[in-house]
């Protein structure tokens, strides 16, 4: 009798599996199964429409990088408030970290013969590294400010190590 039971229940449970199975290969658009990817459309009204199915790695995968994320834009509001000024329309500003950039440009680099300061992008990526690991977005910014310039559209570390970076204007 004890023995029936133990089989029995495993049977039940070889049941449930090879039905979520089924059910999953219905619903995966690339299952090879007869009937597969069946399923009624989503409305986009739907709650569910555009989002993993609950308790699945990919949900679990977007809840973990949603967390990253939050974390991220906190940290970058605080750079802001640190390194910022409040503006008098009460919203902060960062081109301290522009003049900052300047000031290493100046302290660190050489000048020229023709009275610009010069550094290569690796020694600045290092010194700027302890200060900020937003430098290079920091960098584009003052370019665009005709405050510095630099070959290409983007630098990358290690690869552009080399690249000198000039100061043009002190602000």
């Amino acid at each position: 009798m004890e023995e029936e039971q133990a089989v029995s229940g495993k049977i039940a449970m070889w049941k449930k599996h090879e039905q979520q199975h089924k059910d999953k290969q219905l619903i995966n658009p690339f299952s090879e199964w007869d009937g597969a990817s069946t399923r009624a459309k989503l409305s986009k009204d739907d709650e569910n429409y555009a989002k993993p199915v609950e308790g699945s790695m990919t949900a679990q995968r977007g809840k973990a990088a949603g967390e990253r994320i939050s974390n991220e834009i906190q940290e970058l509001i605080e750079i802001i408030k640190v390194m910022g000024k409040k503006g008098d329309d009460g919203l902060y500003r960062i081109s301290n970290e522009i003049q900052e950039l300047i000031e290493i440009i100046k302290v660190m680099g050489k000048k020229g013969d023709d009275g610009l300061y010069r550094i290569n992008f690796g020694l600045l990526f290092n010194i700027y590294l302890k200060i900020s690991n937003k430098m290079v977005g920091i960098m584009m910014r003052a370019r665009k400010q005709g405050l510095i310039d630099f070959e290409g559209e983007m630098l990358w570390q290690r690869r552009d190590d080399h690249v000198m970076i000039t100061l043009l204007k002190e602000s």
